[in-house]
């Protein structure tokens, strides 16, 4: 059977508009369909600038609804192009509760539902502790796992972002769910204050690393789609790829410039790649009740 799809990533810059960074990323969303591409996976937060740079009350405002306007008008742009569309955005859930989150419009303008993600930060220039409560281990909503899958008409795809991808428990679970296709939004980059080059090197290298490990341990490809350009004190990285699921890169993007890449995968291999190195089934689920602690004393 045919499984072969066709994966657009968008690798962009944000400005401090939103409107304009809205009306970039459809662009971007058009030329990748162009490309002939299915699924189409934007960045983290790419309405606007990384906000969370600062603590500011004030960037609560770029918060929205999801559902809301810009999902129903993604869904419209998706039922147009026939695509799978994948969005970070700044979620207000209710007053003082706020989440980054991602929706997933299905190829027919469906509103597939949305991922929160689970693991926040709180590191200098990177301060989302101040803005987002983490999703909830289990979703009241749906009554199912805080982690998710989306069945779209091409793929089943996982969605997780950014810090999620420092965690291999975040992606053994929604492999476990289903998952054929991690998807990482991202926000990362430098920090231009940093003058040691092997510090940066060994960042983005330490990034990308344990992600292709993820495709590894899972059998699953892992589509990493990270902004690019300066703000403030970050230099973002760009940097997005794909890889198989053993880890070879099939893409890469460059660190310096805005990209809109189409990659073909065939999920028909995935079985291939599992019963080769059949890592799920030599799993010793009986003797991993230790994970749950938080450490081991």
């Amino acid at each position: 059977m045919n499984k072969k799809i066709n994966i657009g990533l968008v690798q962009m810059s944000c400005s401090a508009e939103v409107a304009s960074n809205q009306e970039k990323a459809i662009v971007k969303i058009r030329e990748a369909a162009a490309q002939g591409a299915q699924v189409i996976c934007l960045q983290e937060l790419y309405k606007s600038l990384y906000f969370c740079d600062v603590e500011d009350h004030h960037n609560f405002e770029l918060a929205e609804q999801i559902p809301g306007p810009t999902t129903d008008s993604l869904g419209a742009l998706a039922k147009e192009l026939g695509v799978v569309i994948i969005a970070s955005l700044f979620e207000k859930r209710a007053q003082g509760l706020y989440h980054n989150t991602t929706a997933v419009l299905d190829a027919d303008g469906a509103y597939l539902g949305k991922y929160r993600k689970m693991h926040i930060p709180d590191d200098p220039g990177y301060y989302e502790k101040f803005y987002f409560t983490p999703g909830d281990a289990q979703d009241t909503e749906t009554d199912t796992s805080g982690y998710r899958i989306f069945d779209t008409k091409f793929a089943k795809i996982g969605v997780l972002i950014c810090w999620d991808q420092w965690y291999p428990e975040a992606a053994r679970i929604t492999s476990l769910m289903g998952a054929e296709i991690l998807f990482y939004p991202t926000a990362i980059g430098w920090d231009t204050n940093e003058t040691d080059p092997v510090i940066n090197e060994e960042q983005y290298g330490a990034w990308q690393t344990i992600q292709r490990g993820h495709a590894v341990a899972n059998g699953v490809y892992v589509v990493a789609v990270n902004r690019v350009g300066r703000e403030a004190d970050q230099l973002f990285w760009g940097g997005s790829f794909i890889a198989n699921p053993q880890g070879r890169l099939l893409y890469l993007a460059p660190h310096d410039q805005e990209v809109v890449h189409t990659e073909e995968l065939d999920l028909g291999r995935l079985d291939y790649y599992r019963t080769t190195w059949p890592f799920l089934r030599d799993r010793r689920v009986d003797s991993y009740s230790p994970i749950v602690k938080r450490f081991i004393d």
